[in-house]
């Protein structure tokens, strides 16, 4: 067991019993009678079928898969397989067509082409932001792009062009979530939110999409501490070992190069010693880094609290 598995241990039977008790009681509390969730074949959401598999029982637990054209195709495989190993209840609801209706492709490509104006629809893409720990400069997103003959270069977005992109994107979270709550409201159940403690608060998730729940199960835990349950309940090791992506994008892309600066168990023990006063020299050498980087994402993980907190912000009354 490495030094991050140690700081952040739990005992995964007892914490499964607790989650799966207030699973329970919620849906007690608010007369629902099971609980809906989708499912990306990723490792937060997988434990999530899991748990809700527990609370309430494979009769009583519907899962979405929602791809849509830039999906990887590893993500419907994963998912699939999730399915058949718990042999879960699952609709295929593919959200291209209704993607298309809402002009999010246009509207992105759009936004692309003020930046690359020879961008055409049938080439990838993807914005990524520099590593925190080469720089303590101001950092500022890049779109990268793909021909299809393979070929790839990347240029610097403008403010506008990067809000653009990332806003048409956000339909793609908000339309799963509307998809979600259409079965919970036929079905009467429960809208399970998968975001772990990591993504949580950091504000990795759209609010109105993702970020919209009745019961979010993970989100108190690391994502490392995610990884101890997923082994309990026996989650796919095909699973297990994918690593974190935002599944948003055309070409691949990890977490790390579009949000966060270091791989997400790093992280988790940095936002581990902010949230305990731990100091940064401490954890450079647990991690083999300068404290100078450390205090660089101790300081960005204090910035996205402060900026993404009207994402957690409820809507406020006069």
């Amino acid at each position: 067991m490495n030094t991050i598995q140690q700081t952040l241990q739990i005992d995964p039977a007892l914490e499964v019993e607790k989650i799966v008790t207030k699973m329970k009681e919620t849906a007690r509390r608010f007369r629902k009678q099971g609980a809906v969730l989708g499912i990306s074949g990723g490792i937060d959401s997988s434990v999530c079928a899991a748990l809700a598999l527990k609370a309430f029982g494979r009769d009583r637990v519907l899962t979405l898969q929602m791809n849509e054209s830039d999906s990887e195709d590893q993500t419907e495989d994963c998912a699939q397989l999730l399915v058949d190993a718990y042999n879960l209840q699952t609709i295929d609801e593919n959200i291209t067509s209704t993607l298309q209706a809402t002009g999010c492709y246009q509207r992105r490509n759009e936004a692309i082409r003020t930046v690359v104006p020879e961008f055409q629809d049938d080439w990838k893409c993807k914005i990524v932001l520099p590593s925190l720990l080469q720089s303590n400069q101001l950092r500022f997103f890049s779109l990268v792009v793909q021909k299809p003959d393979g070929e790839i270069f990347k240029k610097r977005l403008s403010g506008k062009a990067y809000l653009q992109i990332v806003a048409a994107s956000n339909f793609k979270q908000r339309v799963r979530k509307m998809l979600e709550y259409y079965h919970a409201d036929r079905l009467n159940y429960l809208v399970i939110g998968t975001p772990n403690l990591l993504e949580y608060d950091q504000g990795f998730f759209v609010k109105g999409g993702d970020g919209a729940a009745d019961i979010k199960p993970i989100a108190h835990l690391y994502k490392t501490q995610v990884y101890q349950l997923a082994e309990y309940l026996e989650v796919p090791q095909e699973i297990v070992s994918r690593p974190p992506t935002t599944d948003t994008y055309s070409m691949e892309q990890s977490q790390e190069e579009f949000y966060f600066s270091l791989p997400y168990d790093q992280m988790d023990l940095c936002l581990h010693a902010v949230n305990n006063g731990i100091e940064a020299k401490q954890i450079a050498q647990k991690l083999n880094l300068e404290s100078e980087q450390i205090e660089r994402i101790f300081k960005d993980i204090q910035q996205k609290r402060v900026t993404n907190s009207y994402l957690h912000a409820s809507p406020q009354l006069i």
